[in-house]
Order: structure tokens, then sequence, then C-alpha cells
């Protein structure tokens, strides 16, 4: 593939990374992931904002242009010869002398993967995945809130884990936190309902705070749908009538198998998507359109 290496199109195989860059030796650095539909990032000012706001708490002086990253998302989507794609836009702190840093990070590097979009069956968002509770605990955050960050040993050990459990093939796990109470997927945020309340496990849970969290957050709003944040419980979510899980690839999930570290399973709700999750699919693929036939970025109205 063709990557985006500090504004430069190269050649996958050419790019490489000094063994003094601190996001190699220890983790400083920041992602982002999104996709485009029909050629434009969704969300992408949201997902630039979470950026800035990681890079202003770590000291990396980076600002993003976002006319200039559409310009090189639209070059890597040519030179790929791809319509659509999977991004990740990484800004690690560049190189520095061996140890801790005694200032800001003046010269971070900046990289654009992209690779094709996974295929999807469209009987998942009707009929959902599992979600596979994890023994490993969430780890919490090395700040206030967790920042997507280079840094994801808790995740590989996760996804570890779960590759031990041969009934949970194609599932999702979750992680609960250091207390027991849910608190996110391996790459994904949670929701559930009961009737038409939306309860999703709140940031203080040591959880990643999603750009289609947000967006679902904000969505429910709009929609008049009452949404709790808290603190909750494995037997609050089996209870639920229904429940999701959201990413900006995979979009809005249904979540309708639950296992446990022994395999028992338990079916959730009514084992297919759930009327308040396919209202907010709906909304969610209506902005896209949105999106994709004014030409702009989506705002909430």
């Amino acid at each position: 593939m063709i990557m985006d290496w500090n504004g430069s199109l190269i050649e996958e195989s050419q790019a490489v990374v000094s063994v003094y860059d601190h996001g190699f030796l220890y983790g400083m650095g920041l992602f982002e992931t999104f996709r485009t539909y029909e050629g434009r990032p969704f969300l992408l000012d949201w997902h630039l904002e979470r950026l800035q706001e990681g890079c202003d708490e770590l000291d990396i002086r980076y600002k993003p242009d976002r006319a200039a990253l559409e310009r090189r998302i639209d070059a890597l989507l040519r030179s790929n010869g791809l319509h659509d794609a999977y991004f990740r836009l990484t800004v690690t702190a560049g190189p520095e002398a061996l140890g801790l840093p005694a200032g800001a990070y003046e010269k971070p590097n900046e990289v654009i993967y992209v690779k094709p979009l996974p295929p999807v069956d469209p009987a998942l968002h009707r009929e959902g995945k599992a979600l596979q509770r994890l023994v490993l605990r969430r780890n919490t955050p090395e700040g206030a809130v967790r920042l997507k960050s280079l840094h994801y040993m808790n995740n590989l050990l996760a996804k570890k884990e779960l590759r031990r459990y041969p009934w949970a093939a194609g599932a999702e796990g979750l992680f609960l936190d250091g207390q027991g109470h849910l608190c996110e997927g391996l790459v994904s945020n949670l929701f559930f309902a009961r009737g038409s309340r939306l309860y999703t496990p709140s940031v203080d849970t040591g959880l990643l705070p999603g750009i289609t969290r947000r967006f679902i957050l904000t969505s429910a709003h709009e929609l008049g749908i009452d949404v709790v944040e808290g603190r909750f419980g494995w037997e609050q979510l089996a209870e639920a009538d229904e429940a999701f899980m959201t990413n900006s690839i995979q979009e809005i999930v249904p979540v309708t198998k639950l296992y446990e570290e022994t395999g028992d399973c338990l079916k959730l709700g009514s084992g297919r998507v759930g009327p308040v999750t396919e209202r907010l699919q709906r909304h969610y693929r209506n902005s896209i359109n949105r999106v994709v036939s004014e030409g702009r970025e989506w705002v909430n109205e």
C-alpha cells in the first residue's frame, strides 16, 4: 500500500521510524481511526479535536490541518485505487534523546495508514454478534481520561485471552473495570437499553470516549432518548432488552448474545436488533447520507 509519511506519499516498505522516536521508546503517541463514505471522512472534526486535545496533554506540538488532511486522504484513495477505505492517522512524539523528556516534543511525526475496508455481512447489523466477558480487567488510564494512545498492551493481552474461548469466534471481548463494572469492548464502546431508556458506562470506568459513542450521546438527545451514564454490572446488561456496540469502522452493531468465561451463553433480548438500536442506526445512516450529498461535515442540528 501507499502511505502518507509527514505529507509525502511513499511505499509502505519505505516507511521507517527512528529508534529514538519516543513513540517507539515510550509509547508517546496518539492515533485516530476512521473511514470514508464516497470519499468523505465522517466526523473528522471530532476525531481531530480529540487528537489535538491529547497532543496538548502530552505536550506534543502538533496542529492538525483539516483541509490539508482531506487532500491527503483523497490522494491516498487515488494512489491505492480505493473508492473508500479504513484510515489510521498516527502522531508520534518524534525522536528525542534516550530518557524522559525535559520539555515539549517539538518535531512529531505524522503517519496516515490506509487499507481496504473489511467485508461486512449485511446481516450483522440485523442479527448482531456476541460479547465475551473477559477475565482480564481494563487497566486504569495513565491520566484523568483514557487517550487513544500507542499504549496497547492491555488490549493485546485481552485479544490473546479471547482466543482461548473456542465458542467465542467472531465475538467482541468485553472489559470490566477494576471494580467489576462494565467498561468497554476491545475496540468498541457499549450501550444497552431497558424500555426506551439507554445506558452506557461512564468515562470514570476508564473507557476511551469514542467518537461514535459521542455521536450516539448527541443523537439520543436530539431524538429525545433518555441516556444514563454510570457504573453498571454484568447482571444489568444480561437483563437488558437490547444492546449494541459502537466504533468508527463497524458503526452500530447489535449485541444479541453474551458469553461468560465458562462458555455459558445468554440470548439478549429478542436475539435481533432492537427498536432503540434500529432507530439510532437509521439516524447514523441518514447523517452519513447528508454529509455525502451536501459535501459538508456533520453537525448536530
